[in-house]
């Protein structure tokens, strides 16, 4: 085709001048539509549409209640027409109205068109005793009405009308059309009381009240009274907070709690780490002793008539010196050691031993207090056949009772002293008599040679 193109008159010139009306001509263009036009006819052709009316049906169900609900109800007029303050609920909606509460004029829209949009709000209470479940409507413009700015404003949208001329050929006519559309959009929660999931509520906010208990420990701990005081508001509110008993409670199977009591301080020493040096030297946390309460056994030693037996005296006899005293050693009496729980001295700064106290002597080493205590747990016990390992033992558990207590969880990681465990044995123990002797005649016949120690396990 040879005929030009000109995209200004959209479409292909036929070189025809045609009439275009009773005194002008124009230029023949061959294409499928018609030119539209940009203007819309004012006022708007339907300008009486203002005054139609809308009803809305709208049905609600709420399915985990098992409630269904409709905006039309039996006692409406249905004459009625919607207002915001005398008819609220009344779902006959004039056009007019509508915009007029979306803040728009009809005869304003209606030449360009627009999208409004009616939202039907349902907040439900279903409780038999405030019962409440009622739409709310409410209006908005949800197209941008700003003409200028639009590149196609307002709403319009084409149909076409088919159709045949006399000589049956197939013709059309493309109709753009300009209107108002309405969207409808609902909302709504629907609420019920049920006692389980009341319960459910109310534990849920029960973890929070365990948590608060947390924080605030948390903001007590970052109280203090003073730059350099060492008594923080965390301390003094566990000791209001906390009551301190007689030692914690242990579990028995922890290998590697043990107690030490020093006979120069008062309180009793827990360690409940492994040891990478000796007893004697590791450090621990402080708790406070309890008290020792077998009053009987008191009476008893300052009444020794009371048991018709003969009283042995106590060896008082010692091992010669050791060539080098333990340095974790601090009362010069404490043997060498090979494992680091059994290298513990009976004080914690040099001074005298406990074993040259009278105490000791009476509680621990008193031949007649450890049958008496061994006779009270086995009446029937025949004092001559008494062997000297359960006097070691027994004077054990006396020294243990009398420095740590009578706490049952202490006791069974209680720790004696090397000098102590010397001095029992020293004097109950047959063996280490007979090392005794053995060792006196070595050293008096060959002086030159340091005696060996040989403790009884």
């Amino acid at each position: 085709m040879n005929n030009p193109v000109n995209l200004c008159v959209l479409g292909i010139q036929t070189g025809r001048c045609v009439k275009y009306n009773n005194t002008h001509k124009t230029c023949e263009v061959r294409a499928w539509c018609p030119v539209e036009s940009k203007t819309t006819p004012e006022p708007a052709i339907l300008a009486s549409a203002e005054n139609f009316t809308v009803l809305i049906k709208n049905t609600i169900h709420f399915a985990a209640l098992g409630y269904t609900r409709k905006n039309i109800l039996p006692e409406y007029n249905v004459s009625c027409k919607y207002n915001k303050v005398t008819a609220p609920r009344c779902p006959i909606f004039r056009l007019g109205d509508i915009l007029s509460a979306a803040g728009e004029k009809f005869s304003q829209v209606a030449i360009l068109g627009g999208i409004m949009g009616i939202e039907i709000n349902w907040n439900c209470d279903l409780d038999p005793w405030a019962f409440s479940c009622h739409p709310q409507y409410s209006f908005r413009r949800l197209d941008d009405k700003a003409v200028d700015e639009s590149l196609f404003p307002g709403l319009s949208f084409r149909f076409a009308r088919h159709y045949k001329a006399q000589d049956q050929t197939e013709r059309r006519t493309l109709i753009k059309a300009n209107g108002i559309r309405f969207d409808i959009q609902v909302y709504g929660t629907g609420g019920q009381f049920r006692f389980l999931e009341l319960v459910i509520f109310i534990g849920s906010y029960l973890s929070y009240f365990g948590l608060a208990t947390v924080v605030i420990d948390f903001l007590i701990s970052q109280y203090y009274k003073g730059c350099c005081s060492p008594n923080s508001g965390q301390r003094y509110y566990d000791e209001q907070k906390y009551k301190e008993i007689q030692g914690p409670s242990i579990l028995t199977s922890c290998l590697d709690l043990m107690f030490v009591s020093f006979v120069d301080q008062d309180d009793i020493i827990l360690i409940d780490k492994k040891l990478r040096r000796s007893l004697q030297e590791t450090k621990g946390h402080k708790i406070k002793r309890g008290a020792f309460t077998s009053r009987e056994i008191f009476r008893r030693i300052e009444d020794p008539g009371a048991i018709g037996i003969e009283l042995l005296p106590v060896t008082t006899k010692a091992l010669s010196k050791a060539s080098a005293i333990p340095a974790w050693c601090q009362c010069l009496k404490c043997h060498k050691e090979k494992e680091f729980e059994n290298q513990l001295c009976c004080r914690s700064k040099k001074g005298e031993c406990i074993t040259n106290s009278d105490m000791f002597k009476k509680l621990v080493l008193d031949r007649h207090t450890l049958v008496y205590i061994l006779q009270y747990n086995d009446p029937l016990l025949n004092t001559h056949s008494i062997v000297s390992e359960k006097l070691v033992k027994c004077a054990e558990e006396q020294y243990i009772q009398w420095r740590f207590g009578s706490n049952k969880d202490i006791l069974a990681f209680s720790k004696v002293p090397s000098c102590c465990k010397f001095e029992i044995r020293n004097a109950f123990d047959s063996n280490i008599q007979e090392t005794l002797l053995h060792a006196k005649e070595q050293s008096a016949s060959d002086a030159s040679q340091t005696p060996l120690l040989k403790q009884h396990h």
